[in-house]
């Protein structure tokens, strides 16, 4: 089986625990059965492999997004990775093309599309298999998963099939409705469009000849950027007419905003907090080493990380987003494919920084024109390299580095480091990588 995961967004709904690189997908809410957490992206992986040892899977995501892929599925994910958003038809063409260019798939296999984030169970993971088989021997050009809808909800597009049967020629596609038109789609047996495609690759990228010019990998990603910003449905699934639909009556759900996501987890305290026996349906979900009290609310979402602190009634956190767009700031956390990093205290000419790299990962060998740094490691053990000079580090040492000197840091175990910068002008971009000697 062959898996493209789409994995985009900006990160403003669940703030303030995601930002533009670290998107909803990324924050690990989810409790395994042996006590550790695992993100949305890790729980849809780990079900993929499940279902199908042997899944190619490959995601489709944008340059900020790499390093964090890599953190939490490995160095050896197979990533399309996106110059720009363009949305979903022109991301699912080039990851077509990555697939057949650069992995040498054949352009006769099949493929399944699927977003990364929805909160599903093992079927789920199943019933993807059988729609990429189901592709593969039937005569329609495209095979669509519709939902079985459990609520008239406003929020998705609803795909009217032919008949009731578990897979039936597609009738028509209707756009989010209010939720009295749901009603009526649903007696006609409407079921959701929950964005999850499957098509022989040659197919797809026959309409990308048609629709885009497409004349293969690198071509396409040396003008994606100049495409046109269109879903996969308007561009395909809506023109298309040798179309079916699989049903899906399984667990499916959008964790697009606090309130859904509240429903699935399975903890009403995340991190340190504390409730009084009159609080009701109220979730905690703290990543600041402070306790968070909450007394005597209902319906209410407290969510604390290094970014800012929400609270909010549950069903208002949906209508957060113009607020959100308002609030200007660092980017406080982040995880990287070396480890992450958390901003402790930011001032007008310095900032503080807690770094922590992996065992056997190290920081780019770079240097800094506006500023100086200074190192205190806090935990651990390691190499680190300035201007050349190699000396072991372990808890306890500091390393000064004035502005333009050259240096990296590599970890024999977990470790952490206090990273002090000074500068007139403290900025990400101000960075110059070089090969180390």
């Amino acid at each position: 089986m062959n898996v493209v995961l789409l994995s985009g967004g900006s990160g403003k709904r669940l703030w303030p625990l995601s930002n533009d690189i670290r998107s909803k997908q990324f924050i690990k809410f989810f409790k395994k059965e042996n006590g550790e957490y695992e993100s949305m992206v890790q729980r849809m992986y780990r079900g993929l492999k499940a279902a199908d040892p042997d899944a190619v899977i490959t995601v489709a995501t944008g340059a900020k997004q790499i390093s964090e892929l890599k953190n939490q599925l490995g160095e050896d994910v197979g990533i399309s990775k996106e110059p720009d958003r363009r949305d979903t038809f022109p991301a699912i063409v080039l990851s077509c093309a990555y697939l057949t260019d650069v992995m040498h798939v054949s352009p006769k296999e099949t493929v399944v599309i699927c977003p990364v984030d929805p909160y599903v169970e093992d079927g789920y993971f199943h019933a993807l298999k059988k729609l990429g088989e189901l592709a593969a021997v039937s005569a329609s050009n495209l095979c669509l998963m519709g939902i079985k809808p459990t609520y008239p909800s406003a929020k998705y597009g609803y795909i009217i099939p032919k008949t009731t049967d578990e897979v039936s020629e597609v009738s028509m596609f209707k756009e989010k409705p209010d939720e009295k038109t749901a009603e009526e789609y649903i007696k006609q047996g409407a079921l959701w469009n929950a964005g999850v495609f499957a098509f022989r690759i040659e197919y797809l990228l026959k309409k990308a000849e048609e629709l885009i010019g497409y004349k293969g990998y690198e071509d396409l990603f040396a003008r994606y950027s100049d495409l046109e910003k269109i879903s996969f449905d308007y561009a395909v699934s809506e023109k298309e007419k040798s179309i079916s639909v699989m049903m899906y009556e399984g667990t499916w759900k959008d964790l697009g905003t606090w309130n859904t996501l509240t429903e699935s987890v399975s903890e009403n305290i995340m991190g340190k907090g504390i409730m009084d026996d009159h609080c009701r349906n109220v979730h905690v979900i703290n990543e600041l080493n402070v306790p968070v009290l909450a007394m005597g609310l209902t319906d209410v979402v407290i969510s604390a990380g290094p970014e800012g602190i929400l609270v909010s009634d549950k069903k208002e956190s949906s209508y957060m987003k113009p607020y959100v767009d308002s609030i200007e700031g660092q980017v406080m956390f982040a995880e990287k494919s070396w480890g992450s990093y958390r901003v402790l205290n930011v001032e007008e000419k310095s900032m503080t920084i807690l770094v922590t790299l992996n065992p056997g990962h190290s920081m780019n060998y770079h240097s800094h024109k506006l500023r100086d740094e200074v190192w205190v490691v806090v935990e651990g053990n390691g190499t680190a390299i300035v201007d050349g000079m190699r000396q072991t580090v372990k808890a306890g040492d500091v390393i000064t580095m004035q502005a333009g000197c050259r240096h990296t840091v590599m970890a024999d175990d977990t470790l952490k480091i206090v990273e002090v910068q000074l500068g007139e002008e403290i900025s990400v971009y101000d960075k110059r990588k070089f090969e180390l000697e």
